[in-house]
């Protein structure tokens, strides 16, 4: 959820909020798997493009909604006519909202008649700890939770929801159990824990629910943001860097816990003092531009953004103090919206790109009691968005208690009694059934190129697993891999960063596991200097390159592997020292931005890297060695 007024007026006392997690797991054992009921997709989820295909190749859109209260609600006094403070007053004991009023199988059956398909389910990582049952009166229609831990009842609805066919995606929305999301103490995901403590956590969650089936998905933290102090950054490498905490968390989760997740990665939310004339703004995903990320498993990103009406490009949504000058999303026309929303996330979709991937609006939402006309033709505008561009999304929220929360699709009074959008009466059914029943792109579909970076900004980025099992391959250089199926296509001169894919061809490498650490120029036939006058660093014949290694800008190896089927020819230099050398109209986009770059055609692959040590040389690769495919 976006930033709270209520709360952003607390900004100045918020800075002495201590959070309360501990820093040891003591959670029960995991639950067991379950047998999931018929539905019409199968596990795991992963991506062509710009979709979310699932386990046999077909489009699934995440059509979805939020399932709050595990991750703690407000409950002080805000007032509940603050848009963002909407569950004032209410109490979720640490666990999904509705458990006291209505049985978790009727819930289930009207999240059904909803028609989504997909719920994100927070948490906090106080509830992962907390070894206190709740009271019995958290779990009033739903005996059977009786003296359960608010992690065991988590464990009961996500099985329950996989049980009924419904995806799955795990949110960590806070660290403390409480109502989100201003100076609130749980501004980022290391805010009061250590990063390693956070990814810790994840890890637990990641194994404690593989055996799940319908758990597709992670989104490793909500709406990073700024505290009274300092603001998130993507990729300054330090201890506030969002892209470096969320590349740690993501690849420890498919490789220690359950490769088969979706990672999903929010952009940061809010940057900046909400002032009037001072510097704010909500990045959202634009930093995916020029740097992006590339995990072990090349299929496995999806990226995320939220967008409600009363923020905007630069508005936090807070009131009360400053931004009186910039528009919101509700202030903007049609035509002005789409293009914010285009910019600050939808260009992630573009194809082939380093940084194409789906983007998830994993929040949007209005109150069924909203009468201002800007704010419902907002509501009207942004679903029209989505359906047009056939998006996955997810509502906030889902469930509601009546009286006190007009967002809630779905609303329950005290005894059971349901109201929302399904019931008459709800101005926003009309734009909910739009969004749910416009055309869209199904079936199978055909596989597409992948296109990654690799950077070497501030640490390794070797991101193949065959790679990893084999060690340090150069101990004291930053290290770079492409994943594995992917091969080196481009570097930089000077900054680090290489592009990967897989065009042109399918998997390139033996079923050999071997690899060859190019230190020198032996491998450079006689009679076959490329680059005179250069350091050449070539694979062996038959072999291609998936990495490299620096010290400092100098480059310090290049990494080989052999292919599956003979690999020869002579080739063609591309020099990159002095310009930019890449093919007309490159796929990959701008992988260096600011940089000079080389790269191999589609048709090409890899097989030499040359640099130069003369004096008053920069340091950096200058040259690529690019051969035919076969």
């Amino acid at each position: 959820m976006s930033i709270a007024p209520a709360v952003l007026r607390l900004a100045a006392t918020a800075a002495g909020l201590l959070l309360v997690a501990a820093q040891t797991t003591t959670a029960s054992a995991a639950p067991p798997a379950r047998s999931p009921s018929a539905a019409t997709w199968s596990a795991p989820l992963s991506t062509q493009g710009r979709y979310i295909v699932d386990g046999q190749g077909n489009r699934f859109r995440l059509k979805a909604a939020n399932w709050d209260g595990a991750q703690g609600s407000w409950t002080g006094s805000g007032s509940v006519t603050d848009p963002a403070n909407h569950h004032a007053g209410q109490n979720s004991y640490g666990i999904p909202l509705g458990l006291d009023r209505v049985p978790l199988d009727r819930l289930l059956a009207d999240f059904h008649q909803l028609g989504i398909n997909t719920v994100r389910l927070p948490f906090s990582n106080e509830m992962i700890h907390s070894t206190t049952p709740v009271p019995d009166v958290a779990v009033g229609a739903n005996p059977q939770l009786r003296g359960e831990t608010p992690l065991q009842i988590y464990d009961a609805v996500v099985g329950a929801l996989s049980d009924s066919g419904f995806a799955v995606i795990l949110n960590n929305h806070t660290n403390t159990s409480r109502w989100c999301c201003g100076n609130d103490g749980n501004e980022r995901w290391n805010s009061g824990q250590s990063t390693q403590q956070w990814a810790e956590d994840w890890v637990f969650m990641a194994r404690r629910y593989a055996a799940v089936p319908r758990v597709v998905g992670v989104d490793l933290y909500n709406e990073v943001r700024r505290d009274v102090l300092d603001d998130p950054n993507w990729g300054l490498g330090d201890g506030h860097d969002w892209y470096a905490a969320a590349q740690l968390a993501a690849d420890r989760i498919l490789t220690e816990a359950n490769p088969r997740l979706l990672i999903v990665i929010e952009g940061i939310n809010w940057t900046g003092v909400p002032v009037d004339g001072l510097p704010h703004g909500r990045p959202m995903l634009t930093a995916a531009r020029t740097l992006s990320h590339t995990l072990v498993d090349a299929h496995k990103l999806v990226y995320s953004a939220h967008f409600y009406g009363y923020t905007g490009p630069h508005h936090s949504g807070a009131t009360g103090i400053g931004e009186t000058h910039d528009p919101r999303y509700q202030d903007l026309t049609r035509e002005q919206l789409d293009a914010a929303l285009d910019d600050e996330a939808f260009f992630v979709e573009e194809t082939g790109r380093h940084y194409t991937a789906p983007v998830w609006v994993s929040e949007f939402g209005i109150g069924s009691g909203e009468t201002n006309s800007a704010a419902r033709a907002w509501f009207g505008n942004v679903t029209d968005y989505f359906a047009d561009h056939d998006a996955d999304f997810a509502y906030w929220p889902l469930v509601g208690f009546e009286g006190h929360d007009d967002w809630a699709l779905l609303r329950y009074d005290s005894a059971g009694h349901r109201s929302g959008i399904l019931d008459s009466g709800d101005w926003r059914a009309a734009a909910w059934q739009h969004l749910m029943s416009a055309p869209s792109t199904a079936g199978s579909l055909a596989a597409v190129p992948v296109w990654r970076m690799l950077s070497t900004d501030h640490g390794d980025a070797v991101e193949s697993l065959r790679v990893r099992s084999t060690g340090d391959w150069d101990p004291g250089a930053y290290k770079a891999a492409c994943p594995d199926g992917l091969r080196l296509i481009g570097l930089s001169h000077t900054t680090g960063r290489g592009l990967c894919t897989d065009a042109g061809t399918a998997e390139l490498r033996t079923s050999d596991a071997g690899q060859t650490v190019v230190v020198d120029g032996r491998h450079v036939p006689a009679g076959g200097d490329w680059a005179s006058g250069y350091t050449k660093l070539q694979c062996p014949p038959g072999g291609f390159l998936i990495g490299y290694s620096l010290r400092g800008e100098r480059l310090s190896a290049a990494l080989c592997v052999p292919g599956r089927t003979p690999l020869s020819g002579t080739g063609r230099t591309v020099w990159f020292d002095r310009s930019d050398n890449r093919p007309a109209g490159a796929a990959g986009g701008d992988f260096a931005y600011g940089d000079y770059k080389g790269q191999c055609a589609t048709n090409e692959y890899a097989a030499g890297i040359a640099f130069t040590t003369r004096f008053g040389s920069r340091p950096g690769p200058d040259a690529l060695l690019c051969r035919t495919l076969p």
